[in-house]
């Protein structure tokens, strides 16, 4: 398997291989746009004061050599030849000697040679530094009325310790530093995220406890920061799925076994009449219990999901109100409660579904946990950017650790409302209202009452 790190070596030695080619190229242009020519015309000016020399100061044959030989201690390279085809080497040897003869007759005929002319030799700045008698400046001698080809080039070896030695050098420190410098960072880069790898791995195995030792202010750090918090809320969310498995099987049992136990007692043939109507009851009314409890479940399920289909219309929500505060007239009277409201004219465009099973759970709590002759006050007040309903009871109220988790589901405050609640309603309201773009909050005392308040933004207002 490839590792991250092999990778991140590879394509930098690749990139640091591309990198020295383009740097060589880009240095043989200087060289044939900028250098060459001059220095060209510095060895063309060394080889024209050494014939200048010879042919004033040196005409006979038995001075002119120690006079080469000097030049040649001084970093030339020398090479004279005459037409009697005699040879005369001075200074380091050449690496490749031979003259082609067409150079030689070209200087021999009074004409000046500057070096290798092919394209390639000029552009490859390395040509100037070979060892080659055809990498001389060639130019017509005359000593005691002969002529000769005097060819003449800077020594090989001391250009290469000046110059080659350098140039290797540093190519050699920039590859080797580069190479350290990154299998250092690259340690650096890869710890982080092997260690995250092995947090990810921690959390597959339900492990929401692993620490991430990650302390940096770059995007790795960020990274390692939303790890931590996608990890604290999967472990929120694990705890809540259990909670909710539990909660609901807890719900759904207890009514279940209900049911079965009234039901085996009403299959007895010695139940009075009275009883086998009283227990029949009790199996109804714990089956209704059982279906609201689970279409609350479904519903709830259906508000989770991201795609949840809103079916927006235009509704009256005074109107919407006033219908559900109708609907709940007789649990009213039953309890000898007051129920009285202010409701301005309101318009919204939302999902008239789902607000109906709002005011209907808020209406149902501010009666089931209201006060004897307590009293019940809903309003509507419309303006210009949202539309804001109260409900407010004087009910048993609660208390401030209560209030914050009211909307959580399956939350109950005590045992007593186990019996007539699934503990889903409020949670449900308040997926409801945050999936029309809206807010609720809530107000209570201990034993003094509860108001929620709902803030509905009209469309266009939502921004």
């Amino acid at each position: 398997m490839k590792t991250l790190y092999r990778e991140f070596i590879s394509a930098t030695l690749l990139i640091l291989g591309i990198s020295i080619c383009i740097g060589f190229l880009l240095a043989n242009i200087v060289y044939v746009v900028f250098t060459k020519d001059e220095i060209t015309k510095q060895n063309v000016e060394v080889a024209e004061q050494i014939v200048l020399n010879l042919e004033e100061m040196h005409k006979y044959g038995d001075t002119f050599q120690p006079f080469l030989d000097s030049i040649a201690r001084l970093g030339y390279q020398i090479y004279l030849t005459n037409q009697a085809n005699e040879h005369y080497y001075f200074g380091e040897p050449f690496e490749y000697s031979e003259l082609p003869e067409p150079i030689k007759t070209q200087v021999l005929n009074g004409e000046s040679y500057m070096g290798k002319e092919g394209v390639w030799e000029q552009f490859w700045m390395m040509g100037h530094f070979s060892n080659d008698i055809t990498n001389t400046i060639g130019l017509p001698l005359q000593i005691e009325h002969e002529t000769y080809a005097l060819f003449v080039k800077p020594d090989s070896k001391t250009l290469f310790s000046d110059f080659h030695m350098m140039l290797a050098g540093f190519i050699i420190a920039i590859a080797l530093v580069s190479l350290i410098g990154v299998i250092i960072m690259t340690k650096q880069l890869i710890r982080p995220i092997s260690e995250l790898s092995e947090a990810t791995k921690a959390i597959t195995n339900e492990d929401f406890t692993y620490s991430l030792g990650i302390h940096r202010k770059d995007e790795l750090g960020q990274l390692a920061e939303n790890f931590t918090l996608m990890q604290q809320q999967l472990k929120h969310n694990d705890v809540a799925r259990k909670s909710f498995i539990s909660n609901v099987s807890h719900d759904f049992q207890s009514p279940l076994m209900n049911i079965q136990g009234y039901a085996d007692l009403l299959l007895s043939s010695k139940l009075e009449e009275k009883e086998r109507l009283q227990y029949a009851r009790i199996v109804s009314d714990e089956a209704k219990r059982l279906s609201n409890l689970t279409k609350q479940l479904l519903l709830i399920t259906s508000l989770d999901q991201s795609g949840y289909p809103v079916k927006k219309s235009v509704i009256r929500l005074d109107q919407q109100i006033k219908e559900s505060i109708r609907k709940h007239q007789w649990s009213v009277q039953e309890r000898n409660l007051t129920i009285s409201y202010k409701l301005d004219e309101a318009s919204l465009l939302s999902d008239p579904e789902l607000l109906a099973i709002v005011w209907d759970n808020l209406i149902t709590n501010a009666i089931k946990y209201n006060q004897p002759d307590g009293q019940i006050f809903i309003s509507c007040t419309n303006d210009e950017a949202s539309i804001i309903i109260r409900i407010e009871d004087t009910g048993i109220g609660l208390s401030e650790e209560s209030a914050e988790q009211v909307f959580d589901r399956f939350y109950r405050v005590d045992t007593t409302r186990k019996k007539d609640g699934t503990g889903l309603g409020l949670s449900i309201v308040k997926e409801i209202v945050t999936l029309l773009n809206g807010t609720i909050t809530l107000e209570s005392e201990l034993g003094k009452g509860t108001t929620f308040t709902i803030i509905l933004l009209k469309e266009g207002n939502d921004h």
